[in-house]
């Protein structure tokens, strides 16, 4: 057999670990992996080189609808050619309901919107306001493969109480969806920023002191024990430190499925960041807010245990020197008006590479997982994305090891300004990245066409429905399970 192209001599992480092989590639697929193989109609020596999972980055921020003043940078074309960049192959980005509003209101022309892609794609649904029309329409949408919801515990006018958390839980069990979850204490933010504002401390430092902690891990305690009452799995989203990874591993060893991700900010940032001089600290607001070195250090063990199964870039895309962006309200603004968010996509592997495996906090199989394996297998794509195995999508990233890079955000490809990384020094980074069996980044540019991504719908999958289906028939009208 002659396959469309052989990649050779690099050590692949496969699903039994790192081994040296080739990788035969046709029609878009993994044909074979195999210790050595005849060369393809092109072949890519990589030699030297190590090969993972294409990168799934399941939770970014992408030409989202503008909210006020305030635009969202990226276009998806942006975006997923600067993911490309990073390695990352898949994205799940949101489509947004807006309160009042139904999913629908949205979502259609956010689909529109995705088809620039250069890589593929699908979305979770945020649910703001889970009205009769959203309850009725939400089904269908499932169905057609929007197969996530997402929940904001706090942030108006996205916040969702207490009674629509578990409505939204009830309807994903009775429709095998998985609700991901914004976990902050609303109440106790809007009092600390209350507080810190009648004491005019509104410095960009004082982020910080408005979301301690606290709020994360009482929200996160709260969300678990919704779940635990429906018995749902959920994600929480963008944990910050080590007190809410420590409220998920306690669920865990209950035996509940709760699962958890955290994010760049959260490993190579801290509190420090946002005491940056003048408006400068407005860089790095992003919510929850950065902890400290001590809490860097636990999510990098949270990360080793399995606690916490996914890292993701949250990417935010709001401009620093803008007036749609950070300084939509001045650079004199208090902390609370400035858009949260930092930017990501494309530094995510990297960052990840270079200090997880070079410094020996991960190994590669940790790396895989991390960055790709577990998203695929929580969101419902491991029957095409997340592994080195012949029938799955030949989406790879091929790290080159040794390739040693200073960030500036000039040389990154998104739509943004700046880089919350400026200066790092990150050891290994793509010399290639594929698409179900086309380059898309060759080391110096995007070499595909926008537009050549595709929408990946999700049917049920275990960790919502085990076999595909409920064991326990499911009453969503009074949101108990027959028989309990």
């Amino acid at each position: 057999m002659t396959y469309d192209l052989v990649i050779q001599g690099g050590l692949a992480v496969l699903p039994s670990g790192p081994a040296r092989c080739d990788i035969g590639i046709s029609g878009g697929k993994i044909a074979a992996v195999d210790d050595r193989l005849p060369p393809g109609n092109r072949t890519i020596d990589a030699t030297g080189k190590i090969i993972v999972p294409g990168g799934i980055d399941s939770h970014c921020h992408i030409e989202e609808p503008s909210s006020g003043i305030v635009r969202n940078a990226e276009t998806f074309a942006s975006a997923t050619g600067s993911a490309a960049a990073g390695g990352t192959t898949t994205v799940i980005s949101f489509s947004t309901q807006t309160k009042g509003g139904t999913i629908l209101d949205n979502l259609r022309n956010y689909q529109e919107k995705a088809r620039n892609s250069y890589i593929d794609y699908c979305f979770h649904m945020i649910v703001t306001d889970p009205n009769e029309r959203v309850l009725d329409e939400l089904p269908g949408l499932i169905a057609e493969g929007h197969r996530s919801l997402k929940v904001f515990m706090t942030y108006d006018p996205l916040f969702v109480g207490d009674e629509g958390f578990l409505k939204i839980l009830a309807l994903a069990k009775q429709n095998n969806a998985l609700v991901t979850v914004h976990a902050e204490n609303h109440a106790a933010i809007k009092y600390m920023i209350d507080a810190l504002s009648r004491a005019g401390l509104t410095d960009m430092k004082h982020h910080a002191w408005s979301k301690p902690i606290v709020v994360e891990r009482e929200a996160v305690h709260r969300a678990i024990a919704f779940a635990e009452l429906l018995d749902m799995p959920i994600q929480i989203f963008h944990v910050s430190g080590d007190e809410p990874a420590q409220e998920i591993a306690r669920a865990q060893q209950r035996g509940l499925k709760i699962f958890g991700e955290t994010c760049p900010q959260y490993l190579f940032l801290t509190k420090e960041d946002l005491d940056r001089p003048g408006f400068e600290g407005a860089k790095y607001v992003c919510s929850p807010a950065l902890r400290t070195p001590a809490d860097q250090e636990a999510l990098w063990g949270h990360l080793k245990s399995g606690v916490l199964g996914v890292v993701t870039s949250d990417h935010a895309p709001n401009r620093y020197d803008d007036p749609h962006g950070k300084m939509a309200f001045g650079k004199d603004a208090p902390f609370h008006a400035v858009p949260n968010g930092v930017p990501g996509l494309e530094t995510r592997m990297p960052l990840l590479f270079s200090e997880g495996v070079v410094k020996g906090r991960i190994d590669l199989e940790t790396f895989a997982a991390i960055t790709s394996g577990n998203a695929a297998r929580l969101f419902g794509l491991d029957d095409r994305k997340g592994s080195i195995a012949v029938g799955l999508d030949a989406d790879l990233a091929v790290f080159d090891p040794d390739k040693t890079v200073v960030l500036h955000n000039g040389m990154l490809h998104h739509a943004m300004d700046y880089t919350p990384y400026e200066g790092m020094s990150v050891t290994g980074w793509p010399s290639t990245t594929l698409s179900r069996g086309e380059v898309v980044w060759d080391g110096e540019n995007i070499v595909a066409t926008a537009g050549r991504g595709q929408f990946l719908p999700r049917q049920p999958y275990e960790f919502i429905a085990p076999n595909g289906r409920h064991v326990v028939p499911f009453d969503a009208a009074n949101g108990i399970e027959v028989g309990a």
